[in-house]
């Protein structure tokens, strides 16, 4: 397998989890351990399961991190909807953060094709 920071789709999670982590810091107090908390968590699931997948021997072992990677970009979908709607993020942040997230999803789709075609 290659190493995971060649993957164009582990940079552009890497720079997703970046960002977030940056905009919650402007969350109140009241949600810095809730909201903010979980919301950087999954953002740095994806890199993070993207490059444990590439240490593992095989394609299906990288398949079911990339899956799992998967899931969690859902999840930091519904959190930024949720921020937003809560106020916590500006639009604009919001709508930069959320063009990231699905270019992430689009870039991972492709992954998850390629290592499906790989593993079977």
């Amino acid at each position: 397998m290659s190493h995971y920071r060649n993957l164009r789709v582990w940079q552009v999670a890497h720079a997703l989890a970046l960002e977030v982590s940056r905009a919650v810091d402007s969350f109140p107090l009241t949600e810095r351990f809730e909201l903010a908390s979980h919301l950087r968590r999954v953002a740095h699931s994806v890199p993070t399961n993207l490059a444990e997948g590439q240490a593992r021997y095989g394609p299906r072992e990288a398949l079911r991190f990339a899956h799992i990677a998967a899931g969690s970009l859902a999840e930091v979908e519904y959190l930024l909807l949720f921020a937003k709607e809560k106020g916590y993020l500006a639009g604009d942040t919001y709508d930069r953060l959320e063009g990231r997230r699905e270019y992430t999803t689009r870039l991972l789709s492709r992954l998850i094709r390629s290592l499906r075609r790989t593993a079977d």
